[in-house]
């Protein structure tokens, strides 16, 4: 990665400049040490505030209902990972999480699987892709790789709780939303839905959880709650995984 390179190579210039002046290599260290990490530092941020600007450029072409132009900018943007660890695996994220909404379901899944373990909703959007193929052992496999990674994500508990109980599993369900409630304390959403599965009552994610669930496609969600993609929004916590 370019970043890390050109730091390296900044650390190195310091370190050299020093010795240059008689000094030791043990008085090179901290020297170097310290423009290695201010260079990363600020070639870091560069790639930050370019994906910055590129996520903005994006949210208005969704606006518009543009959403085929906004996946361009996005596949356009993939030099950028030559630069900066984890680009790519954001961009894939995002790309995913657009073509998942628009129901180009075949389209969206290389992309899912490429996305960083850390960005809850791709994950989750990956798990119920493989559901939907009647694939539940991966969609198991996925799901918990991602609540274990994004333990404080209440929905993503759900999902996968969902996906359990739609498949006959509903002492693993019950099992899944009891260390979904464990890991979120406060969490009224996911304990209300614990005890609704508690006492034999279908689950009802859409009620609870509105246009967050339906984005997963794995309900067909109420007349009024159907959107176009100007309704799609990708926010910055899903793109970088915070």
């Amino acid at each position: 990665m370019y970043n890390l390179l050109i730091s390296l190579a900044v650390g190195a210039a310091a370190a050299l400049a020093i010795l240059a002046f008689g000094l030791g290599w043990v008085a090179t260290l901290g020297p170097g040490l310290v423009a290695f990490v201010a260079a990363y530092i600020v070639l870091a941020r560069r790639t930050t505030k370019q994906l910055e600007r590129l996520f903005e450029s994006m949210q208005k072409e969704l606006q518009a209902q543009r959403i085929d132009r906004a996946v361009a900018s996005l596949q356009a943007a993939f030099p950028l990972s030559r630069w900066q660890f984890l680009v790519a695996a954001q961009l894939h994220s995002a790309i995913g999480q657009l073509l998942y909404v628009k129901q180009d379901f075949d389209a969206a899944l290389p992309h899912l699987e490429k996305s960083w373990v850390r960005q809850w909703v791709a994950r989750g959007m990956l798990g119920a892709a493989h559901y939907r193929r009647k694939d539940v052992d991966g969609a198991v496999r996925i799901l918990e790789e991602a609540v274990k990674a994004s333990k404080k994500e209440g929905l993503l508990w759900a999902v996968y709780a969902w996906v359990l109980e739609d498949a006959g599993r509903h002492d693993e369900a019950i099992r899944i939303l009891g260390r979904g409630v464990t890991a979120n304390e406060k969490d009224e959403k996911l304990k209300a839905t614990l005890q609704a599965l508690q006492n034999g009552k279908k689950l009802k994610l859409g009620k609870t959880y509105q246009q967050e669930w339906f984005q997963f496609h794995l309900e067909r969600p109420p007349t009024q709650l159907v959107g176009g993609p100007g309704g799609m929004r990708v926010s910055k916590r899903a793109l970088y995984g915070k």
